[in-house]
């Protein structure tokens, strides 16, 4: 079964344009084989019936021949039985030749000439290459008209012999006036001196003798005549299917164009941003008739665009109102929560005589504003990346922000192991220096967050992707499209435990946590929103990143457009001179 169906995959054509015109070329051919094949057996059937009816008619004019060239040579005595005797005489030496002669060509009694010549001349209505034989006590005598000298073989005519003769019906021997009308049986047979098949009729003489007459045509002119028709045929057909198959490409392209406009439409639609909030989305195909499939294909097609254009214009729209109300109660919580902040704060440093309860509950409160104060913070900054506001562009020095990022880390988690791997030269971007500061912190911070003590994090800036990015499978994402080279890559690499496979496809949403089984404690700083700082504000400066995740390893690179031209060279921080650092210690 699954080799009939690789077979008729590999034999069908795959496209469906290809399929009606193998279907309408083959229709055409088994039609065309039909007809010929039809046309050939009819041909064959109507020239063998005329050639059977010639051979008849021949048979018996020769017959009569044969009997008017005997009764002309013999001498009339009658034999016992009153036929006429036929054997061979001294006054009758052209009749036949002598017992065990050789079959060769005997000169006529009368005129003197071949007998075969003879046999034409006394026989006028016999067609050219017509044979005709006679078999008489075992002695043969045969021509074939037209041709001067001919003689039978010994193989021929031993072929002849295995003919069952025709004979009178009972009752009627030696009665029997002739056989003009009657229905001879035929059979072919392959002479050899004449190189040809020759269609035979064999007559047993009813006149009381032992002589069969032998009578044939040539099958060679029907041969010929079926094999022009067949190559007739077979040219005219294949013309006939070559410009089938050129009218029906020319008619089924012609009739697939509509659906070939839908596909474009389709096609066009896809390359379309549509992730991207509202888009202006093409008119639709023209082809909508009802009344033919591809019209009802078109007229399917335009609703789906004005369904799809009109959930993207309310999507559109839902995220525009949802933007504008995260980014305006972000604004209006900024002023409350820097106050109730600042409240706590001056509590705090004239705690008077409070109790230490109450002590207790304004650092709480100040810990908490200020977690909701870095929460709506991020909430705005999301809110102004997604409503497409620019940042800021100028040349970054990356290999600086990393320093200053890993120092950074190291000092807010100094039970971790920091390397840093720079290169010799600063690496430039074109961007928002604050923004990329606030990803690198991001990256970092969550490394941190989520791997035990003594894991070791190493921060590589290169000009090439590290090996195996970007990945593939189930431990691999992806966000964004590669920028194009020259590249910038900063790669972010901890040997913890992993992120599960399951939260990487949603690994850069918003709100989203990592498994509690990556932390070796509660934290409950963590927002959720930090890798969808990341991801915002990466996408802004036209990079991606890219994350790979497994048991031992988790790296996440951040791949940005490199300026080549170079910046105002800065001093660069102590330790700065070497590519390789080690801020563990």
């Amino acid at each position: 079964m699954a080799v009939k169906t690789l077979l008729s995959r590999s034999l069908l054509p795959r496209t469906l344009r290809g399929r009606l015109i193998a279907g309408l070329v083959a229709l055409f051919a088994i039609g065309c084989a039909t007809v010929g094949v039809v046309t050939y057996f009819a041909v064959q059937g109507e020239l063998s019936r005329g050639l059977d009816n010639d051979l008849q008619t021949a048979t018996g004019l020769a017959y009569k021949c044969w009997e008017q060239q005997y009764d002309g040579k013999n001498s009339g005595d009658p034999t016992p039985e009153g036929g006429n005797s036929r054997q061979p005489s001294a006054s009758n030496p052209g009749t036949l030749p002598a017992a065990g002669s050789a079959p060769s060509p005997v000169p006529d009694a009368n005129t003197g000439m071949p007998f075969s010549v003879a046999i034409s001349q006394s026989c006028p209505g016999l067609a050219e290459h017509t044979f005709v034989a006679v078999l008489v006590d075992g002695q043969w005598q045969s021509a074939l008209v037209g041709t001067p000298s001919f003689t039978l073989s010994a193989a021929d005519e031993r072929t002849l012999s295995t003919i069952p003769p025709w004979r009178a019906p009972p009752g009627s021997h030696c009665t029997y006036t002739g056989p003009p009308g009657a229905d001879f049986p035929t059979s072919t047979r392959y002479l050899s001196w004449a190189h040809g098949t020759f269609l035979l009729t064999t007559i047993l003489d009813p006149d009381c003798d032992s002589s069969v007459y032998y009578t044939g045509l040539p099958l060679s002119d029907l041969h010929n005549t079926l094999c022009n028709v067949a190559l007739t045929e077979a040219a005219v057909f294949a013309g006939a299917l070559l410009l089938t198959a050129v009218l029906s490409t020319l008619w089924v392209r012609f009739s697939l164009l509509p659906l070939r406009r839908v596909a474009t439409t389709a096609s066009h639609v896809a390359e379309l941003p549509l992730e991207s909030g509202e888009v202006s989305l093409p008119a639709g195909v023209p082809d909508t008739d009802p009344e033919t499939e591809t019209g009802q294909v078109g007229l399917a097609f335009n609703r789906m665009l004005g369904h799809v254009e009109t959930a993207l214009r309310r999507r559109a729209a839902s995220e525009t109102r949802l933007r504008r109300f995260a980014a305006d109660a972000s604004h209006e919580l900024r002023t409350p929560l820097a106050a109730i902040r600042g409240y706590a704060e001056l509590a705090l440093l004239h705690p008077g005589e409070a109790p230490e309860i109450v002590t207790h509950a304004l650092g709480r409160v100040l810990s908490e504003s200020t977690r909701m104060s870095v929460l709506v913070d991020d909430l705005l900054l999301l809110a102004r990346l997604d409503a497409g506001r620019p940042l800021s562009s100028e040349p970054v020095d990356m290999t600086r922000l990393a320093i200053d990022a890993t120092s950074d880390a190291q000092v807010a988690r100094p039970s971790h192991g920091w390397v840093l791997e720079l290169p010799d030269d600063p690496k430039l971007v074109l961007g928002d220096e604050h923004r990329l500061r606030q990803v690198l912190g991001n990256v970092l911070s969550n490394a941190g967050r989520h791997t035990p003590d003594r894991t070791t994090v190493t921060l590589r800036v290169s000009d090439a992707l590290p090996d195996g990015e970007p990945g593939s499978g189930a431990g691999t994402a992806a966000h964004g499209t590669l920028p194009p080279a020259p590249r910038l890559v900063i790669s972010v690499t901890d040997d913890g435990p992993g992120i599960p496979a399951a939260l990487l496809p949603d690994l850069f949403e918003r709100f989203t946590r990592a498994d509690t089984s990556r932390s070796h404690a509660t934290n409950n700083s963590s927002t959720g929103l930090g890798l969808a700082i990341v991801d915002a504000v990466v996408a802004a400066h036209h990079g991606t990143v890219l994350v790979t995740s497994r048991p031992g390893m988790t790296r996440f690179t951040i791949v940005l457009p490199q300026v080549t031209e170079p910046a105002p060279r800065k001093a660069a921080p102590a330790g700065r001179q070497n590519s390789k650092q080690d801020l563990s210690t």
